[in-house]
């Protein structure tokens, strides 16, 4: 998750919700580590649910993961980039925590 959420930032840096829209590889890259970041938190939370109730948007990260690869609904990029700027650097920030243990 932690590496995962590490190349969000990194394919992020120096980009802009336009760039998510207009940019296939970097919309694919992103969606694809989001999808790596819920699937191993879904994992997490089946195996160890304390461990996976320490990051504090676990179950919003889950959902937003079954949203990807379900297409439960057309995926907002705006919103997307929003989570990449907001919420990842708090997710590595946890992860870095978590795992410091």
């Amino acid at each position: 998750m932690r590496e995962a959420a590490r190349a969000i930032a990194a394919f992020a840096h120096g980009q802009s919700a336009a760039d998510l829209e207009r940019d296939d590889l970097l919309r694919s890259a992103i969606y694809y580590q989001f999808v790596i970041i819920g699937e191993a938190l879904s994992k997490l939370q089946q195996r160890d649910q304390a461990t996976a109730e320490a990051l504090s948007e676990y179950k919003r990260i889950i959902g937003f993961r079954n949203q990807i690869i379900h297409g439960y609904a057309m995926l907002d990029h705006e919103t997307t980039w929003r989570i990449v700027e907001a919420k990842i650097p708090t997710l590595i920030r946890e992860l870095d925590e978590l795992l410091a243990r």
